[in-house]
């Protein structure tokens, strides 16, 4: 049988079910290490993928994640993470996955199948060309994923599809292919392993550097977080200190006044403004925190 890569048995891991705790730990943490290795060879269309998304969501443009099982599951935990560390809005970072929210903790099996259901959960959001969208399979063969591929792209949206196989349809039905050649799976077929794995370093790429582009961050820090929890209120303070110079008295004082909000915050110790004055700023400089800090 003409196998992909991805289904093909790990050449040098035949006798794994003999091997004794320790090599049979080493297997899987050496084979893993491929993923990175995978990734920073798709960083050329790595970096097309977050210039044109850039463009887009600086339009007001959507960040939309389809995929099935484990490779859905990824685009779930991906776009479910943006709010929190950068505030990014809910409303513009959905994630589709084949056999819906179930599908998250109970396969749905032959939900990956129907590509009409792929078009069909991809329209429902209306697509439009300031979206991006975003596929994942990691066979690259998977009919959910092509249907919802060429429906938004059928609608105008940008689509990029993620495959972990050389030729899959995935990459050739998007705008743009995103190739992680991670080769067979130390347990045969077992893209749960470093083909997941792959993903999950090349969304969090992906997302990240189209955050910071849209000036998220300052300097390395993150400084859009959504305060929601005690936790992140700790944090929201270190990171208002840390970015301002200021004591933490001064800093908690500056960031109850501005809501909690760290880059107004941060403006305003900075600049010596009050809030009203940091966030008109910071609106003026479409965000960058370092742009309103110049503009005084």
């Amino acid at each position: 049988m003409n196998l992909p890569r991805t289904e093909q048995p790990h050449p040098d891991h035949p006798g794994l079910d003999g091997y004794d705790t320790p090599s049979l730990l080493a297997a899987f943490v050496d084979d893993q290490a491929r993923a990175a290795e995978a990734v920073r060879a798709a960083l050329p269309a790595l970096q097309q993928a977050v210039d044109e998304a850039v463009l887009r969501l600086r339009r007001g443009g959507r960040l939309i994640t389809v995929g099935a099982g484990t490779s859905g599951r990824l685009g779930v935990l991906d776009s479910v993470e943006l709010g929190p560390t950068f505030d990014w809005p809910r409303e513009r970072a959905p994630a589709l996955l084949a056999g819906g929210e179930g599908a998250m903790f109970v396969a749905v099996e032959g939900a990956e199948d129907s590509a009409p259901r792929g078009a069909e959960d991809v329209l429902a959001l209306k697509p439009t060309p300031d979206d991006v969208v975003i596929a994942l399979a990691a066979s690259g063969s998977t009919p959910y994923a092509l249907g919802a591929v060429d429906a938004a792209r059928t609608a105008g949206a940008f689509t990029v599809g993620i495959a972990n196989n050389p030729g899959a349809a995935l990459l050739a039905a998007a705008h743009l292919g995103v190739l992680l050649d991670t080769g067979p799976e130390v347990i045969s077929g077992s893209t749960r392993l470093k083909a997941g794995t792959a993903q999950k370093i090349a969304l969090n790429t992906f997302s990240s550097a189209c955050m910071v582009r849209l000036h998220k961050v300052y300097g390395n820090l993150m400084v859009d977080l959504r305060a929601t929890n005690a936790k992140l209120v700790k944090r929201a303070l270190r990171l208002t200190v840390r970015a301002s110079g200021a004591d933490e008295a001064a800093a908690q004082a500056a960031l109850q006044a501005a809501g909690l909000r760290v880059k107004t915050a941060i403006v305003m110790l900075k600049a010596g403004v009050d809030a009203a004055t940091a966030e008109a700023r910071l609106a003026a400089a479409e965000g960058s925190v370092q742009r309103a800090l110049n503009a005084g």
